[in-house]
């Protein structure tokens, strides 16, 4: 009888994880780690407003401040398969508080640096530690919320994480101008050092383990170097290869374009740190906005077609740019601040969901390398938009965004074809 009675808590346990929609407690899980992923974006770009003021302290050129951008994200990046296979060996929450640990430590680095040497290697250093933070944290929350639940469970994850990205943009211009960006940095270690906190208020989840006579997985065992980099090989250039070259195209283009907003809005159209940080914060609000709607048109037309919707989206945004280039007028970039937002929160996380299927016995690894192909893209877009940008100008940089962006839709319609 006790025996029946476990069988049944079981399956009723299962049928939670299960059940469309999230429970409670599901939720307050993926709004815990949401928080999480909100202080590591905007620890990173709310820098994208503050660049002219950055500059101004530190006697460099705005264009020469851009490598804070890329100095953070490729470390960001690169990292994060590293930390989704470390969280598939040791525990996604016991990863999760070292890392967002450092954050805090890097990020209040960060505010006391003399020059723009010591600020690109502490944004290296803070990078190091953040990257894994969000993929980590999509694992967490696959593993918590069960298959059926995944995508739109990633949707709210990623809506709330970019959320802190756009809003990021305002309160970081605000706080530039007000107080300067060294207190910019101190209060985002702060809000690190709270989301640290929080996880203390999570339970380690159950994850599914590496079994040799599973089809498509591999046992963790061996030297750790060699396995991370065979089964990292493995999943990025194997059956779901297009999904990760995907998005290291959404990586160049989507965070390239938002990285150089900033400086566009106040050295074309004359706003201020404050100004900027506010036209970019609809950004964050439309990732939110399609953060709760992804899940709901993925079960209803499908992933790739979520997919095709967010780089519409993203084309719109690069020609509203144009728009605004040519008019020197900041009004067209509201609608381009939207539009990035809700195109890039259609996108990124449609493409986590899919890459959960490489290999469901390491999706931290199989997230990680999501995460290393956006950021390691955006982060060679920062820099590739700088060489346009000195090249031809804003409106030749938008020009060439916009092209980009026509062409991922075409070659994502025919990679993901069937899926």
């Amino acid at each position: 009888m006790e025996r029946e009675i476990e069988q049944r808590g079981a399956k009723a346990h299962e049928s939670d994880r299960e059940a469309p929609g999230l429970t409670p407690a599901q939720l307050r899980v993926v709004v815990t780690l949401g928080f999480c992923g909100l202080v590591s974006a905007a620890d990173n770009w709310f820098v994208s407003p503050a660049l002219p003021a950055i500059a101004n302290t530190l006697a460099v050129l705005p264009t020469a401040a851009t490598v804070v951008l890329t100095a953070y994200m490729i470390p960001y990046g690169t990292l994060q398969p590293v930390a989704g296979s470390l969280a598939d060996r040791v525990g996604r929450l016991r990863m999760l508080r070292i890392i967002v640990l450092g954050l805090c430590a890097g990020t209040l680095l960060c505010a006391a640096v003399p020059n723009l040497a010591a600020l690109v290697v502490a944004r290296i250093v803070t990078g190091c530690f953040a990257a894994g933070i969000i993929s980590v944290s999509q694992a967490f929350v696959s593993d918590v919320v069960g298959e059926r639940n995944r995508a739109g469970a990633v949707g709210i994850l990623m809506g709330v994480t970019f959320t802190g990205q756009g809003l990021s943009a305002g309160l970081g211009g605000i706080l530039t101008d007000v107080v300067g960006w060294r207190a910019a940095f101190t209060t985002f270690g702060i809000l690190a050092a709270i989301a640290w906190l929080l996880l203390f208020t999570l339970r380690e989840p159950k994850h599914p383990q590496a079994k040799a006579d599973v089809p498509g997985t591999r046992p963790l065992k061996g030297n750790p170097v060699a396995t991370f980099f065979r089964s990292a090989a493995r999943i990025f250039f194997g059956p779901s290869h297009a999904v990760y070259l995907l998005a290291c195209m959404t990586g160049l283009l989507f965070l390239g374009v938002y990285g150089l907003m900033g400086t566009f809005l106040n050295q074309v159209c004359g706003l201020s740190s404050t100004q900027a940080g506010l036209v970019m914060m609809l950004y964050g609000v439309f990732c939110l906005i399609g953060g709760s709607l992804s899940g709901k048109l993925g079960a209803r037309r499908g992933v790739p077609h979520v997919i095709a919707l967010g780089e519409v989206s993203g084309a719109a945004a690069a020609l509203a740019l144009a728009v605004s280039a040519l008019t020197a007028s900041w009004v067209p970039a509201l609608i381009a601040a939207a539009c990035l937002g809700l195109g890039y929160i259609l996108v990124q996380p449609s493409l986590v969901t899919l890459s959960m299927d490489a290999d469901p016995s390491q999706v931290g690894l199989c997230t990680g390398l999501i995460g290393f192909g956006v950021f390691a893209g955006g982060g060679v877009g920062s820099s590739l938009g700088s060489m346009v940008l000195g090249f031809g100008g804003y409106l030749v940089l938008w020009a060439v965004a916009a092209v980009g962006l026509i062409v991922q839709l075409l070659v994502s319609r025919r990679v993901l074809a069937g899926r």
